[in-house]
Parts: C-alpha cells; sequence; structure tokens
C-alpha cells in the first residue's frame, strides 16, 4: 500500500470512530467498514441512507447496519462463503461418509485379491482343480462389480455435491436476503426484531416505543375460508400496516398472526395515534374468497402500545407491551390500549 493510501485510510479511522461513538455503534467488523466507507465519502448513496437512519433513530439499528453493509460494502464473494459455509458442512459430511464407505470397501477388496492371488498359487502345485480356479475368478468378478458399485456410488455423490453448489451460488442473494425477512409478509421477521429492539435500548432508547399487533379471530378465517385466505388476509395486513409506517418507524412480524412496529424517537400519545391510524386502516381492508366468490370484510386487529422507560430492559417492555395488547382483546378487541395516556 502506497503511502497515501496509508495516510487516508488512517484519516478516515480516525473521523469514523468519534462518528461510532457519538452514535453508540457497537464496535464489529461490519459497522467499521460501513462508517470507514461513509466518512470517505465514497457512496453517496449510501451516505444519503444512512444520515436517514441516523435521523430517525440518533443510531444505526442492527438490521439497518447488515442490510446497508450488504448493499454497499460487502464484496459479494464474502455473502457467497458466509451463505455457503454451513451447506458446505452439511455436505462435507455426506462425502466424508461416503469416500469412509468406499475406502472400507477398497480395503475390503484388496483383501479379497490378496487372499484370492494366494490360492491361485495352488495351480502350479496342482493343488487346484479346475472348478475351483472358476469359483476363484468368479469370486473376483463379483468383488470387482461391488468396488466398481461403491466409486461409482462416490462419483454421483461428488457430481451431486458440485451441483448442489453450483444452486448455492445461483440462490445466494434470496438467502441472504430470507434471513432477515419474512417469506410469507415480505416484512421483517422475528430475528430482525430482536436484533432491533435490543440495539436500540442498548444505544438509544430514548423515545423508543413499541406497537404489538394482533389480528382479531385469525384462526376463524383459515377454519371458515381455508389457509390460502388466510396468507391473504396475513399479507394485506402487512402491507396495510407497512403503508402506515412513517419517520423510521418499521413493520416486523413478531410471529404467527402477531406483528410489532418499533417507533424511535416518539412518545406515547403520538405512537399511539399512530396505532390508532392503523386500527382504522385495517377496518377499511376488503379481500375476495375466490372459492365461495364473496367479500370478506370483517378484518381487524387490536393493539398494545408503549414507550421504554429508564432501566427497563428489552423483555419488560415487551411483555409490557403484551400485556395492553391482551387487555385490547379481553375488552372486545379492535382497539388500543391504552385507551388514553
Amino acid at each position: 500500500m502506497s503511502r497515501d493510501l496509508l495516510q487516508t485510510a488512517a484519516l478516515n479511522l480516525k473521523k469514523a470512530v468519534p462518528l461510532m461513538l457519538k452514535h453508540q455503534i457497537p464496535t464489529t467488523p461490519i459497522n467499521y467498514a460501513l462508517w470507514y466507507t461513509y466518512v470517505g465519502e465514497q457512496n453517496l448513496a449510501l451516505n444519503a441512507q444512512l444520515d436517514t437512519v441516523i435521523a430517525h433513530y440518533n443510531t444505526c439499528p442492527p438490521v439497518s447496519s447488515e442490510l446497508l453493509y450488504r448493499q454497499y460494502v460487502a464484496d459479494p464473494v464474502e455473502l457467497n462463503v458466509r451463505d455457503m459455509r454451513l451447506n458446505l458442512e452439511a455436505m462435507a459430511t455426506e462425502l466424508s461418509q461416503s469416500i469412509k464407505d468406499t475406502s472400507l470397501d477398497t480395503t475390503e477388496f484388496q483383501t479379497c485379491i490378496n487372499s484370492n492371488f494366494s490360492k491361485l498359487n495352488g495351480i502350479e502345485e496342482g493343488a487346484l482343480s479346475v472348478e475351483q480356479v472358476l469359483d476363484l475368478v468368479r469370486n473376483l468378478v463379483k468383488e470387482s462389480d461391488n468396488i466398481r458399485s461403491s466409486t461409482e456410488f462416490l462419483t454421483t455423490q461428488l457430481q451431486k455435491a458440485q451441483t448442489e453448489i453450483d444452486a448455492l451460488k445461483q440462490k445466494l442473494e434470496k438467502t441472504e436476503k430470507d434471513v432477515l425477512y419474512d417469506a410469507l409478509t415480505g416484512c421483517l421477521n422475528r430475528r430482525a426484531f430482536d436484533a432491533d429492539i435490543a440495539g436500540m435500548i442498548a444505544q438509544a432508547p430514548e423515545g423508543t416505543c413499541l406497537i404489538l399487533v394482533d389480528i382479531d379471530h385469525f384462526k376463524a378465517f383459515n377454519d371458515n375460508y381455508g389457509h390460502q385466505l388466510g396468507d391473504q388476509v396475513l399479507k394485506a395486513v402487512a402491507k396495510r400496516l407497512q403503508e402506515a409506517c412513517r419517520d423510521g418507524s418499521k413493520l416486523y412480524r413478531f410471529g404467527g398472526e402477531e406483528f410489532a412496529i418499533i417507533v424511535p424517537k416518539s412518545q406515547l400519545r403520538i405512537t399511539r395515534q399512530l396505532a390508532e391510524a392503523m386500527r382504522r386502516g385495517l377496518e377499511k381492508l376488503c379481500l375476495k374468497d375466490r372459492r365461495k366468490d364473496q367479500l370478506v370484510d370483517n378484518i381487524t386487529a387490536s393493539f398494545g402500545v408503549a414507550q421504554w422507560q429508564e432501566r427497563q430492559s428489552v423483555v419488560q417492555l415487551i411483555e409490557k407491551t403484551d400485556k395492553l395488547l391482551y387487555e385490547a382483546k379481553r375488552l372486545g378487541r379492535n382497539r388500543v390500549m391504552p385507551i388514553n395516556n
């Protein structure tokens, strides 16, 4: 590396570290790379997106960092290796067993060959009849077939492994996305939620609010109309909730028919108003059941809303919000709790 490049790298690092400390960014390799690129102004699109995230959260939540790193910084080869590692480990275990089996078969074949050739020496001594010699030859042919089958199986396994590796490379981008996103609704998943809420509470908790949403009587949709329509309800609800998110609010599929929204830098009163707007929006949803040729327009949801309090843990925040959600259900569903604040 040239002297100029070293000086530039040192300068960027001196800029990046104070910014990371200011915004309480964990000192991970991904975050170092992301903020090094940011201060170097190497990608204006990255800088614009990161500035927006910081404006919303006063920090950069773990999932946002991961997604920005993948999109703007990571080498595709690095992502390829990370995704393929576990798949290759499983594949290597299978191949290892095949090789062991083939090696064992080869050893047994070698033992058989040595034994049969020792017996064939009896021809010169006249100790073997023609029929006995033919039996030895038949045995050799049989063992040869066995070892050929064993090696052919290993070759097949190797070819299968190569095919799987090629498929892994083609599916890499989709697989990387699936790690953080729910396949059915397209919104961020529970793994992403756990990372973000923990990061927010650890780094910039002030004003962090949480909304938990549970679709009312969701089991009835599956029972009365079938799981296909149930899936349509989930997707429609997720889309409507996503459309209502603003100012850095992020939607996650929390599990089953339940969703979560993290709202940064807010107040309970304002977040409750957002939840109420979401509730009214869901009331207007209307889907068509093609099997029965009828409209389904009785989609509602119950909401629990809470704001992080000083010295409150992530678990306590979720538990408080969850209690409010179930209080909304107990009082008749299709409502936001608390009623006022």
